[in-house]
């Protein structure tokens, strides 16, 4: 199976990018993860590509030079598609029009309820009984493109942010793969 090459987004502890790798050594899993992009340089899921040797860039959004390297980079690999996994910086308009289709993030809601930043605590202030996670395209307004896939989880009474955490985290693990698998079937 010939693989297309996949750019991983992060900002932070990489759980995500973690399982990304681990899927895309699986033979049948349609992409491989070429390069990570991080928005932080202590960023400790940098620390699953030094192992894994994928390269690994840091994007500083207030240096045009530095943009305009990463993304000659991306085009120059031929990057086929972005997966956002823990980003925490919003991208450029001009950055979503060249990679327009191309870009999916995952985020632990789901969608169109709770966009944005605590999700977990939002939740659990108005009393959901159900959430989960969305994979969706990325455009240009926050948390808003076509939805690939959802999962659910239980909310429990003795649920609190960190349990929910955890809980809709194996279930955001499970999903990219299914949707990225989506995405190229």
């Amino acid at each position: 199976m010939v693989k297309k090459k996949a750019c991983v987004f992060i900002s932070g502890t990489g759980t995500n990018l973690k399982a990304l790798i681990r899927n895309s050594r699986e033979y049948n899993f349609p992409i491989n993860i070429s390069c990570v992009i991080s928005s932080n340089k202590k960023a400790n899921g940098l620390n699953y590509a030094r192992i894994h040797k994928i390269p690994y860039y840091i994007l500083n959004l207030n240096n045009q030079l530095n943009l305009e390297r990463i993304f000659l980079n991306l085009k120059k690999n031929n990057i086929s598609l972005i997966c956002l996994a823990g980003y925490m910086k919003i991208l450029g308009k001009n950055f979503l029009n060249k990679f327009n289709g191309k870009i999916i993030n995952i985020h632990p809601s789901l969608l169109p309820k709770y966009k944005g930043l605590n999700t977990f605590k939002r939740v659990l202030e108005t009393k959901e009984k159900i959430t989960g996670c969305t994979v969706h395209y990325v455009n240009n307004k926050l948390d808003s493109g076509k939805k690939i896939l959802q999962k659910k989880i239980l909310i429990f009474s003795d649920d609190n942010e960190k349990t929910l955490k955890a809980k809709v985290q194996q279930e955001e693990y499970k999903a990219y793969a299914e949707a990225i698998i989506r995405i190229y079937k």
